[in-house]
């Protein structure tokens, strides 16, 4: 099989990487380029666990292959704090105590942020729907609901 070259943006860094046709983003994410933060827990993109952002939409890294990312802009975990700042829903994340083992908290995170950035007033429904992707086997969702709610009422405030 041939190996592609690819250049792209993830969390705003120009990135180039050479992948084989038939890894996956997630794959190239955490075995190419050091970035663990999303995980693999079906290949299926049914949990959740190894969502990013593509061209600003929340999509499981699993199901599209790196060779395809050629111009496209990422976001990844690693890429929401700033520096050593905290971004808030991490922030509220620990307050409110909505991560237990860690696997799906990457993508959860990434899943809240997408629906802020695109709508900062949601309702409890909205973010229940929004976070509907994302699995998790270790804690309650109301935690994580509670800290998604917290997180937009404190950005709006700011």
């Amino acid at each position: 099989m041939s190996s592609i070259k690819v250049s792209t943006t993830i969390n705003g860094d120009p990135t180039e990487y050479v992948c084989e046709a038939d890894e996956t983003l997630l794959d190239v994410l955490r075995n190419r380029l050091g970035l663990t933060g999303a995980k693999e827990g079906c290949s299926t993109g049914d949990c959740g666990a190894c969502s990013v952002t593509i061209d600003g939409r929340l999509t499981c890294s699993c199901l599209v292959l790196g060779a395809e990312m050629d111009g496209a802009e990422i976001g990844t975990i690693e890429g929401m704090a700033s520096g050593e700042k905290l971004h808030p829903l991490q922030k509220k994340f620990i307050e409110h105590a909505a991560l237990q083992c860690g696997i799906c908290t990457p993508g959860f995170l990434i899943a809240a942020k997408s629906l802020l950035d695109h709508n900062p007033k949601p309702t409890e429904t909205e973010v229940r729907f929004a976070l509907a992707g994302n699995l998790c086997r270790c804690t309650g969702y109301d935690k994580i609901v509670r800290a998604v709610m917290d997180t937009a009422a404190e950005m709006r405030r700011a």
